[in-house]
C-alpha cells in the first residue's frame, strides 16, 4: 500500500486543519518547500500538495507550487480549488502528475468529463470528501446530501479510475479511521482506492491494508511522529 504523505499548503505555510477549518491550523513548516523535500528524503513515492486558499476562494499558492515542483524529484499530485479545465490545465503545466478534483467532480460533471478527455484517466483523480459517507463540497463547507458509494460509480461510468475518500469528520483529528466507513466505500468502488482522514498510527495503516485500500494519505499522524514513513515504503 502507498502511503503518500499530504503537504497542505496555506498563507503560503505547510499547515495542517483541524476538521478543514481554516481558522484552525498547526503549521509544521514555514516552507513547504522543506516539507516536500523532508517526505522525499523518508522515501516517499508520491506526495499529495494541497492549496487550501485556493480550496476555499481565499486565493492561491502557485508560486510555492511551482518551487516544490523545482525542488523534488519524486511525483506529485495537486487539489484544492482546481475547478475549470483550464486550472487543471495549469496545474499539470507546473509538473504535476495528476490533478485531483472535488467540487467540480461533484457540480460540473461536465467539466469533469472534459478534463478526463483532454488529460486522461492517469492524470485526473477525483476526490470525494464526506462526513462518514455524505459528500460534502466547497472547502468542505457544503454539503449535498449525495452518498459516497452512489457518486463513486457514476465517475467510474464516466472514466475515472482514480479515488481518494477523506473522512472530513476526522481529518486532522488523529481521532483514528473509520474502518467501517471505509469498508463500504471499498466495496462500492471497483478502481484504486487511496483513503485518508483521521489516520493515527499504523494500525490504521494496516486496517486499511486489510480492506484492501491501495493508498493512504496522511499528514498530522506523521508530521507529529506517530507514524514512520520509512516503515511503509
Amino acid at each position: 500500500m502507498w502511503v503518500i504523505p499530504a503537504v497542505d499548503i496555506q498563507s503560503g505555510r505547510a499547515v495542517r486543519l483541524l476538521e478543514g477549518d481554516p481558522n484552525q491550523e498547526t503549521v509544521y513548516y514555514e516552507n513547504p518547500v522543506e516539507a516536500a523535500l523532508h517526505w522525499q528524503r523518508q522515501g516517499a513515492r508520491m506526495l499529495h500538495l494541497v492549496d487550501l486558499d485556493a480550496a476555499t476562494g481565499r486565493g492561491e499558492n502557485r508560486a510555492v507550487l511551482r518551487e516544490i515542483a523545482r525542488s523534488i524529484a519524486i511525483p506529485f499530485e495537486v487539489g484544492g480549488g482546481v475547478r475549470s479545465v483550464e486550472a487543471a490545465r495549469e496545474v499539470l503545466a507546473l509538473g504535476a502528475s495528476r490533478v485531483v478534483v472535488g467540487t467540480v467532480a461533484v457540480k460540473a460533471p461536465e467539466v469533469l468529463g472534459r478534463m478526463l478527455g483532454e488529460f486522461g484517466a492517469e492524470r485526473v483523480v477525483v476526490s470525494l470528501d464526506a462526513r462518514g459517507l455524505e459528500v460534502v463540497v466547497s472547502g468542505w463547507a457544503e454539503g449535498t446530501a449525495l452518498q459516497v458509494q452512489n457518486l463513486s460509480l457514476r465517475m467510474w461510468d464516466m472514466g475515472v479510475r482514480t479515488l481518494i475518500y477523506t473522512d472530513v469528520r476526522r481529518d486532522g483529528t488523529l481521532a483514528g479511521l473509520d474502518l467501517e466507513v471505509v469498508r463500504k466505500v471499498r466495496a462500492a468502488w471497483p478502481g484504486f482506492l487511496i483513503a485518508g482522514g483521521g489516520i493515527a498510527s499504523d494500525a490504521d495503516l494496516e486496517g486499511l491494508q486489510n480492506l484492501g485500500v491501495e493508498g493512504a494519505i496522511t499528514g498530522k499522524a506523521l508530521y507529529e511522529g506517530r507514524i514512520d514513513l520509512k516503515k511503509w515504503v
